[in-house]
């Protein structure tokens, strides 16, 4: 999707009335498109070359491509370094930020210096709890959780304030968002729960992987009865999928990663296959061609830890971009995308 009013290729965009962002990802879904959105797992390493590798394997592919914050607990380079590192070459990002290891202080700054490099898309998160990563001795902060940080966040932006009150010279102009689960108990709690992110600004939503459909459309049904899903201030919601390596793998991940629930369907389903790592990627394919089709639903976020090379694969045999490719380095120059090329050849 290339805009009529695109200065420079990758570059922030002009803010359309009733938009908040300069960002493409704003842009995509207020148009009504089905966004796509996935994330790179921040390296272990100092090299910025390893950033723009992994961000690579996401071209044409992606609306925006989420930095994680230490997920899981785990130490890695900082989101607001990645997307720092990503911007720069014109990739939209989604700035990623845990209340788990910082102080409002802390969490404002990032704000600010993360809008100052073009990190137009903004992701509040409590995080997972320091035991459950490498540094258990850690001391956790939590200052606030993922609600008051939306709070602090809409005030930063839309009232040009601190939390302790001072003015703000230039605001942020980001867009807010923030993860939901609809898929473990309660159930009837997690679409009111949704409603209170609403309220502290969330505009659009990223879920934990979706595994059950049925789950998810009762969960739309209830976020559409509270009235969510329509007018100026509605939510974006993009329900999470990832492709399972195995049988094993999803045993695994149901009985220690908190928050993923997965039918035991499932499990039988990729225990029957001859190959469960092909079968993991249909079954993925399956459930973003069904979470297409579930009203109120405006994209899917793809979680392919250790397979990120799938994304594409999955994207392509769904067609759910309909034709459109989303922006990347060198996406409008033919010989910046590969030299031997025809189109390339012929300029």
């Amino acid at each position: 999707m290339k805009f009529d009013d695109e200065p420079v290729p990758g570059y922030s965009l002009p803010i359309l009335p009733g938009h908040v962002s300069p960002g493409r990802l704003e842009r995509v879904l207020r148009a009504g498109k089905f966004a796509i959105t996935s994330e790179i797992d921040p390296p272990d390493s100092a090299d910025p070359a390893e950033v723009l590798k992994r961000a690579a394997i996401f071209d044409g592919y992606v609306d925006a491509i989420n930095a994680t914050d230490g997920s899981g607990a785990n130490c890695h380079m900082s989101s607001v370094s990645v997307c720092s590192l990503l911007t720069r070459v014109g990739y939209a990002t989604i700035l990623q930020i845990s209340c788990r290891d910082r102080n409002r202080i802390a969490m404002q700054g990032e704000i600010l210096g993360g809008a100052a490099m073009g990190a137009c898309n903004l992701l509040c998160l409590t995080g997972d709890g320091v035991q459950a990563g490498d540094h258990p001795e850690a001391k956790p902060v939590f200052d606030l959780d993922s609600i008051s940080l939306l709070q602090v966040a809409r005030n930063m932006r839309d009232e040009q304030r601190f939390e302790s009150g001072r003015r703000i010279e230039t605001p942020p102009r980001i867009f807010l968002g923030a993860a939901e689960n609809p898929f473990v108990p309660p159930l009837d709690w997690r679409p009111l729960r949704l409603a209170k992110k609403v309220a502290a600004g969330a505009q659009f939503i990223q879920t934990q992987y979706c595994f059950d459909i049925e789950r998810l459309r009762d969960f739309m049904l209830k976020v559409n009865d509270l009235g969510l899903l329509e007018g100026p201030d509605r939510v974006f919601i993009l329900p999470g999928i990832g492709p399972l390596a195995s049988a094993r793998s999803a045993r695994w991940i149901r009985a220690n990663v908190p928050g993923v629930h997965i039918p035991d369907a499932v499990i039988a389903r990729l225990e029957g296959a001859k190959d469960q790592k092909e079968e993991g990627k249909r079954l993925c394919m399956d459930l973003l061609h069904e979470i297409r089709e579930i009203p109120g639903v405006s994209g899917a976020h793809i979680m392919a830890y250790r397979q990120e090379h799938s994304v594409a694969e999955i994207i392509e045999a769904t067609g759910v971009l309909e034709g459109r490719v989303p922006w990347y380095p060198g996406r409008d120059d033919p010989k910046a995308l590969n030299p031997e090329s025809p189109e390339a050849l012929s300029l």
